[in-house]
C-alpha cells in the first residue's frame, strides 16, 4: 500500500523494472492539481464543437476529433492512431475513434476509454446559459457534454499529461480510446473497433470507463442488464368511428397488448437481484407513434415502443418468445394482426466482482480518494457491454453527480482533478 513518506508503492511491478516511488507519485499528483485551467480550457474547446450523430441531426464527431487529435500533439502527446468507421451521413463520410498511446512496462495494458459524441441540447429555454459554451461557476463547468462525457475523457488526458510532461514512465501502457457514436448504440464506436479492429485488444487489457458513477466515487458500475427496444406494429382495418362494427380497432387492440405484455412479462420475469437499482426487472412503454389525425376515424394502424431493461439471468429470444404469446392472445381476441420487431437489443456478460480490474481500482479509491468502493449492476448502456462480451474486463467508474442529458448539465471540476489522480494511479500500479 501507499504510505507517504520515502516509502514506495507497494505494487507488484512488472518484469520490465519500472518503479513509480512516491516521490514520483506526488510530483504526478501535483502536476494534476495545478492543471485546473488546463482543464478548463480542454472542456471550453470542446464544447464549442458540438459531436451530434446524424441520427441526432449532426453531423458527428470530425470537427471535434480533428481538435483533440492538435491538442494532443501541441501538449506532447503524439502517439495517435485513427480508426474511422464508415458512415456516408456525417462529415467526412466517417465516425473517428481517436487512440493516444502512452507506452509503459510489461503490466496488462490499461485502456481508459470516453466518448467524443454527446447528445442534443433539447429545449433551449430550459437552459440558464448557451449550452454550447462553457459558463464557469461555483466550482462547476456548465455546457452540454461536460459531464457526459467529456469530464473522464479530460480527467484521462490529464492523467496521461502528468506522465509525459514530467517524463515518469508508467508501470503499464496506457491507451487513451476517444470513441464516436456511444449516444447512439456504438454501431460506428467500439462495436465497429471490435468488429473490424480485433487486434487493437489483448484478452489480458484492462479497461476504465468513466462514464458513470455517484458524487463520492463509491459506485463500480461492473455488470448491465440486457436491453430490448421492442416496437410493436398492430393491424387491423380503419373504419369510421360510429361503426365501429366494420372495422377493427388497432388503437384498442395496441393498448389493451401495451399493458398485457408490461404485465405479463413483469410477472413472468420477476426475479430480484440486489446488485442492480432497481433489482428487478423493468417492462416500460415508451415512445407511441401517430396513427389518424383526427378523432372520428377508427385508426387501422398503431405502433408504440417498449424499453426492456431484464436482469441478466433472463435472455432477449426468451422474453421475445414470451411476448410472443401474449400478442398471439390479442390477435385472436381482436382480429387484429401483431408484427413485433428487436429495434435494439444486447445482451451483456458481467466483470467478477473478483477481478484484478475491480481490485486495482478498489486499492486506488481508497489509497487516492480515501473511500470504500461497492460493485452494482446497472439498467443503462455503456461500452462496457462490448468490451465484456468481447471478453475484456471493464469497470464503469467516475466521481459525477449525472446530470447528463439534462438541461445545465455541469461538472464539478475537483472530479475532472480527482478522478485523474484515480486513473494515474491505476497506470503506475
Amino acid at each position: 500500500t501507499f504510505k507517504r513518506g520515502k516509502q514506495s508503492w507497494g505494487f507488484p511491478l512488472p518484469s520490465k523494472k519500472i518503479k513509480i516511488d512516491t516521490m514520483e507519485m506526488e510530483q504526478i499528483f501535483e502536476f494534476i492539481d495545478g492543471s485546473l485551467d488546463l482543464a478548463v480550457e480542454l472542456q471550453t474547446e470542446l464544447t464549442k464543437r458540438p459531436a451530434l450523430s446524424p441520427a441526432s441531426g449532426g453531423e458527428g464527431e470530425l470537427d471535434k476529433c480533428l481538435f483533440l487529435e492538435r491538442w494532443l500533439t501541441d501538449h506532447g502527446i503524439s502517439a495517435l492512431e485513427r480508426h474511422d468507421a464508415p458512415d456516408p451521413r456525417a462529415k467526412g463520410g466517417c465516425r473517428p475513434n481517436l487512440i493516444a498511446t502512452l507506452q509503459g512496462g510489461s503490466a496488462a495494458r490499461l485502456w481508459i476509454i470516453s466518448h467524443l459524441d454527446v447528445v442534443p441540447a433539447g429545449e433551449l429555454s430550459l437552459w440558464d446559459s448557451d449550452p454550447w459554451t462553457v459558463v464557469r461557476k461555483d466550482g462547476r463547468l456548465i455546457g452540454r457534454g461536460v459531464e457526459d462525457n467529456q469530464q473522464g475523457l479530460v480527467s484521462s488526458v490529464l492523467a496521461a499529461l502528468a506522465f509525459v510532461k514530467l517524463k515518469i514512465q508508467p508501470a503499464r501502457t496506457v491507451k487513451l480510446l476517444f470513441a464516436a457514436d456511444e449516444e447512439c448504440g456504438s454501431i460506428f464506436g467500439i462495436d465497429w473497433l471490435l468488429k473490424n479492429r480485433r487486434s487493437l485488444f489483448n484478452d489480458s487489457d484492462l479497461a476504465l470507463i468513466p462514464d458513470g458513477g455517484d458524487p463520492l466515487g463509491e459506485t463500480m458500475e461492473i455488470a448491465e442488464k440486457n436491453q430490448l427496444w421492442l416496437k410493436v406494429h398492430t393491424i387491423g382495418a380503419q373504419t369510421h368511428a360510429s361503426r365501429p362494427d366494420q372495422g377493427r380497432n388497432a388503437c384498442l387492440a395496441g393498448a389493451d397488448l401495451m399493458l398485457r405484455l408490461r404485465n405479463g412479462l413483469m410477472n413472468k420475469f420477476k426475479a430480484h437481484d440486489t446488485l442492480f437499482e432497481p433489482d428487478y426487472s423493468t417492462i416500460e412503454p415508451t415512445k407511441k407513434e401517430p396513427n389518424v389525425p383526427n378523432v372520428n376515424t377508427i385508426p387501422g394502424d398503431d405502433v408504440f415502443y417498449l424499453d426492456i431493461r431484464a436482469l441478466p439471468r433472463y435472455g432477449i429470444s426468451e422474453i421475445l418468445e414470451e411476448a410472443g404469446r401474449i400478442k398471439a392472445g390479442i390477435e385472436q381476441e381482436y382480429g387484429v394482426r401483431v408484427e413485433l420487431t428487436d429495434v435494439q437489443s444486447m445482451e451483456s456478460k458481467a466483470t467478477p466482482a473478483t477481478s484484478t480490474l475491480v481490485t486495482l481500482l478498489s486499492a486506488a479509491c481508497k489509497e487516492v480518494l480515501g473511500i470504500e468502493t461497492r460493485t452494482i449492476g446497472i439498467g443503462g448502456g455503456t461500452v462496457g457491454a462490448f468490451l465484456r462480451n468481447a471478453g475484456l474486463d471493464s469497470v464503469v467508474w467516475s466521481r459525477m453527480d449525472e446530470v447528463a442529458h439534462q438541461p445545465n448539465e455541469y461538472c464539478e471540476i475537483k472530479n475532472i482533478l480527482s478522478d485523474a489522480k484515480v486513473m494515474a494511479f491505476l497506470a503506475a500500479r
